[in-house]
């Protein structure tokens, strides 16, 4: 096991989630993981693409972004509600390996993620 699935383990191994994205990723090929990971960088680039064009986080787009995003881990990993998403969203902006990624992207990505995603009702 290496340092990331033992933090998951460690910070989710006893929740719903944890065990439903378990049993979907263990029957995956490696072609699967890619084709979820095509997933959520199309996610990631509606979210580019509305914040790039300063579209208010409340906007179809960026929430189109939002959804987007939902779906992508509901597909592949496990059932995401909106309150999962959001709690999903104050990591994006307070852990900085998920705040690289996404700043990683484009400067301040990270911030219009979460607050998209806060926004959400």
């Amino acid at each position: 096991m290496n340092e990331h699935e033992s933090e998951v383990r460690e910070r989710w191994g006893d929740t719903d989630a944890y065990r439903q994205s378990q049993v979907k990723t263990a029957k995956y090929s490696k072609a699967d993981f890619e084709l979820a990971k095509v997933d959520q960088e199309a996610a990631t680039e509606l979210f580019v693409y509305a914040f790039g064009n300063s579209l208010p986080i409340n906007s179809p787009k960026a929430q189109e972004a939002v959804l987007a995003h939902r779906n992508a881990i509901t597909k592949w990993f496990y059932d995401c509600s909106i309150e999962m998403q959001k709690q999903l969203a104050i990591m994006y902006v307070e852990d900085p390996r998920f705040k690289e990624y996404y700043d990683g992207r484009v400067r301040g990505l990270a911030q219009y993620v979460h607050d998209a995603i806060a926004a959400q009702s």
